[in-house]
């Protein structure tokens, strides 16, 4: 009995020990993932199974969102994951997505996973137009996208309509013009051509660094009022505070960077903006509701921290990174050329057994010539032969006629006519017989020459089939070298052993050397890329300019006219907000009150 007790109290004790759990479903720009969480979880721990998951260490430019009443929240670090506001039914969805962007993606993302899950989010936001991007900015940019998927461009591979079940340009951009699909798969295709040569991670890292330069990158709008009610546009993103006119997103009214502020707060619905300068007074504006004012203060002060911790030395897991991040790119460098070389020497290889191929059929068709020829040398030789035969006879049966008329004259001459007449006719037979003679025998003569030029002919048709034969020997001869030649040389590809030479003197222990020729080749590549990024903006006027006949004027929407507004005035993103700031934190704080 005793036993049966402690056998229940042991059960009931490890069924309070078996955490509950609840299922979550993790839903990034590519995949989607489900795991087992225990209730007792806060935020950090979901986040961090998910980071580690996705082998990702820069963590802290991600956040996990999910939807409450149609608005945006992100999951808090410090709270239970089932203290928030989120939908009781499992599996409990969070969408894993960047909730800060980098000032400058190139120098700031340094893993290759936090380089495409950039390029993929930005990419998703350009398409469904979150994010305006011009007409010619979206054809690079596509081309940018089909290379970092399909890799270098091949004719013979990529041949027309392989874009055509690919989402690569916003709708707004496809209907602005009266171009076909094949037309706008044609300009995107002349760009990824030139785009040879660049792995996946270059390509994306390309677009990020042209899709960091548009106005609505990176920057999270807001309604709010100022004191006045004013209805205005709160920006907030990795350089400050922004106010925009609601009409226009492109173009900030005011910029507040994230130095010239010392504190933030919000109180119900009223937020609190404070100055560095103390002298300076604070300026307040109100959001439509309290769920978005917590929003606003967690972009406020993880934008914040990450623009004073650029400003600052790098930490040491970021230096680690950068350095694993610098060692794996030279790796990377070494191992395409390499690859280079290997695919050179193997299309070289290819070309010389093309060309023997070629060369192989060209003798093969030789020989077959010199066989014919030679055939018809062998039938010519026997139709001499065959009239000479003819002829030789002919002349024989010539001779014997003439034989035989000369032994009719004999007779004639013998049995002569007694009378005058029958001798006169007598003579006049015999001189017709003595003329049919000598015809006789100059046609005998005539054969015989005929048949002794035959002989000849003949003579010269079987030298003519033996120098035939001999040059059939030759290249025969010559095609089992060049089979032989031909095998070795096909059979270079699949082993190439010169390879193993290359392969065996690459070594990825990286010396000073290496890094020092790395820091070279980077430096090399800032020059350059100078100079592709005026080539690039020559090549986007050309564009524009080519498809400007096309553009329907009607179909413009605002922001199209205010992006034009602004290219023709040489504003950009970067210039309006340096000009902003020029003036005194005060005189834009007034202004921004008065407004």
């Amino acid at each position: 009995m005793a036993g049966a007790v402690a056998s229940r109290m042991s059960f009931s004790s490890l069924k309070r020990k078996q955490p509950k759990t609840f299922t979550v479903r993790i839903v990034t720009m590519d995949a989607e993932m489900e795991f087992s969480c225990e209730v007792k979880w806060k935020g950090k721990d979901l986040f961090d199974l998910v980071c580690r998951t996705l082998g990702l260490r820069e963590t802290w430019f991600f956040g996990l969102q999910y939807t409450i009443k149609d608005t945006v929240a992100w999951l808090k670090m410090d709270k239970k994951v089932l203290d928030h506001d989120v939908p009781t039914e499992e599996p409990v969805t969070f969408h894993f997505l960047a909730k800060f962007y980098p000032e400058n993606a190139e120098e700031e993302l340094v893993q290759e996973i936090t380089q495409h899950l950039f390029f993929l989010q930005v990419k998703k936001q350009i398409l469904d137009e979150k994010i305006y991007c011009p007409p010619e900015a979206s054809v690079l940019l596509a081309s940018y996208a089909v290379q970092a998927k399909y890799g270098d461009y091949d004719p013979n591979v990529h041949k027309r309509g392989f874009l055509a079940q690919e989402e690569l340009l916003p709708k707004r951009v496809i209907n602005l013009y009266q171009m076909t699909p094949e037309m706008w798969e044609e300009r995107i295709t002349a760009w990824y051509a030139e785009h040879r040569g660049r792995a996946r991670d270059e390509a994306e890292m390309e677009y990020l660094k042209i899709a960091q330069d548009l106005e609505m990158y990176g920057v999270n709008y807001f309604a709010i009022r100022n004191k006045k009610g004013t209805e205005l546009l709160l920006g907030v993103d990795a350089l400050g505070l922004h106010i925009y006119d609601p009409d226009n997103r492109l173009t900030p009214k005011i910029s507040f960077p994230w130095n010239e502020i010392r504190n933030i707060s919000y109180s119900d619905k009223e937020f609190t903006i404070k100055p560095l300068d103390k002298k300076i007074d604070v300026f307040k504006f109100n959001s439509s509701k309290l769920r978005v004012n917590k929003l606003i203060l967690q972009l406020c002060i993880g934008n914040h921290d990450l623009f004073m911790r650029r400003r600052k030395a790098d930490s040491l897991e970021v230096q680690q990174m950068k350095a694993q991040a610098r060692e794996e790119k030279a790796r990377k460098q070494m191992e395409r050329q390499r690859l280079a070389r290997e695919k050179q020497m193997r299309e070289e290889a290819e070309r010389t057994r093309d060309e023997l191929e070629r060369r192989l059929m060209q003798l093969k068709e030789e020989a077959t010539m010199a066989n014919e020829a030679l055939m018809r040398s062998e039938e010519t030789a026997d139709l001499l032969a065959e009239k000479a035969q003819i002829t030789e006879e002919e002349a024989k049966l010539l001779a014997q006629k003439a034989a035989e008329a000369e032994q009719e004259m004999q007779r004639i001459k013998a049995t002569a006519i007694r009378t005058e007449e029958e001798k006169r006719l007598m003579e006049q037979k015999v001189l017709e017989a003595e003329m049919l003679a000598l015809k006789m025998a100059e046609e005998s003569e005539r054969r015989a020459k005929e048949a002794d030029q035959l002989k000849q002919d003949l003579q010269e048709a079987r030298e003519s089939e033996r120098r035939a034969k001999q040059k059939l020997l030759e290249i025969s001869s010559k095609s089992s070298y060049t089979q032989s030649v031909n095998s070795s040389t096909t059979a270079l590809p699949p082993d190439l052993p010169s390879f193993n030479l290359i392969s065996e003197s690459l070594s990825f222990d990286f010396k000073d050397t290496d890094m020092k020729r790395l820091s070279m080749e980077i430096e090399k590549e800032k020059v350059e890329y100078m100079e592709k990024s005026k080539h690039l903006q020559e090549q986007l006027n050309e564009l524009k300019t080519e498809i400007e006949a096309l553009k329907l004027k009607e179909r413009e929407t605002a922001l199209d006219i205010l992006h034009n507004e602004n290219a023709s005035r040489g504003n950009s993103k970067h210039n309006t907000i340096k000009k902003l700031t020029l003036q005194s934190t005060q005189s834009r704080v007034a202004f921004f009150e008065e407004l």
